[in-house]
């Protein structure tokens, strides 16, 4: 049987959060550097309890003038610091509702640059995967699919799917 995740970002005041919980099966909610806060963690993590949906993390960078689509320089060190104290944020507020962390997704500029370079998909792979009980994903290929970007469902291989393979068009 195949299952498909439709995952979505959440938690960062587009004011839809509530109808799209009861669509998706997974949810990625901002973390607060790029958009959310305390109030708004609470509110995405007990509407995807309620609806049966698998809480992630949306870590960015810090960059909320810009929604974290500003690339940053950072040290490898400042990003693991940044990333793991939004993770920690985020998996407390879920902790508190009764529930946990299923995922880690990067957001916007964090994401992008992340797809091209192989160091900092590797940084951003050592995330505290102990915040993520179930995670049995070895790093080395959670930085390969953040690079390549699209998982093939049947083995652990990854490839690359462009735009004009996909039966539905992309937006915006």
């Amino acid at each position: 049987m195949i299952s498909i995740d439709l995952n979505a970002d959440v938690g960062e005041g587009c004011g839809y959060d509530s109808a799209l919980m009861q669509l998706v099966s997974s949810a990625n909610i901002a973390c607060g550097y790029h958009a959310g806060d305390a109030d708004t963690m609470r509110e995405a993590v007990a509407l995807a309890h309620y609806h049966g949906v698998a809480i992630g993390a949306h870590p960015s960078f810090p960059d909320r003038e810009h929604f974290g689509r500003r690339e940053m320089q950072l040290t490898r060190a400042e990003l693991h610091e940044c990333i793991v104290a939004q993770v920690r944020t985020l998996a407390a507020v879920a902790a508190s509702e009764g529930t946990r962390l299923r995922q880690v997704k990067p957001h916007g500029a964090l994401y992008n640059m992340a797809a091209r370079d192989a160091g900092l998909a590797e940084t951003v792979a050592q995330l505290p995967i102990a915040l993520l009980a179930r995670s049995q994903r070895p790093r080395h290929v959670a930085a390969q699919a953040l690079r390549e970007r699209q998982v093939e469902p049947r083995d652990d291989r990854v490839r690359v799917l462009r735009p004009e393979q996909l039966s539905v068009p992309l937006v915006g």
